[in-house]
């Protein structure tokens, strides 16, 4: 068996260039999507769902100092008493508790339960603002998760439930659970 003997390498044009030893690899296709662009859910408020008969939602940014960042990360949240406010033509967001972590820096003095700015567009704002004040909708907000590596806040319209339409949702809910349950039974394949 005889071996062809290898071509050399290229000389360095300098001392320390080392553009010859890159690995060349064709360029990704950029139409295709990342795998971290799938939203992440930090948290559901289900509470909301069931108190209120949800309409239209909005997806609305969320100002959050560091700190906030890092405790959403860790799962530190509690928004089930939250509600979305307008004040001045800006929308904010109370009664949310994000729990600092332990190691929080020293020179930041963390309030867990701040009220939050949210971040919609002027026209946005402008359907909500008619909605809450002509029509007497609620503002619930619904989900909090991470999109693109930035934090999301699902807002919806709401209208209070009353204690019967409670009762018919529940009603609802376990004859759907049941009837799922007949229809495997009789359905052995599925």
């Amino acid at each position: 068996m005889r071996l062809e003997p290898r071509a050399p390498l290229p000389r360095p044009a300098c001392i320390g260039d080392n553009t010859h030893m890159a690995n060349t690899k064709p360029a990704k296709d950029t139409a295709s999507p990342r795998k971290d662009a799938a939203p992440k859910t930090i948290a559901l408020n289900k509470r909301a769902r069931h108190d209120y008969a949800l309409e239209d939602r909005y997806e609305a940014g969320i100002a959050l100092q560091g700190w906030e960042v890092k405790a959403l990360r860790a799962g530190r949240l509690n928004f089930s008493d939250s509600y979305a406010m307008i004040l001045k033509g800006e929308l904010f967001l109370i009664g949310a508790q994000i729990t600092p972590l332990i190691t929080a820096s020293t020179h930041v003095l963390a309030d867990d339960r701040r009220t939050r700015k949210l971040l919609l567009h002027q026209r946005e704002i402008a359907k909500l603002i008619g909605a809450v004040e002509r029509d007497g909708y609620t503002l619930v907000p619904t989900a909090l998760y991470w999109k693109h590596g930035k934090v999301k806040l699902e807002i919806a319209l709401a209208r209070g439930k009353q204690a019967h339409d409670k009762r018919a949702a529940i009603k609802e809910r376990d004859w759907a659970r049941d009837k799922q349950r007949v229809m495997r039974r009789h359905n052995k394949d599925a």
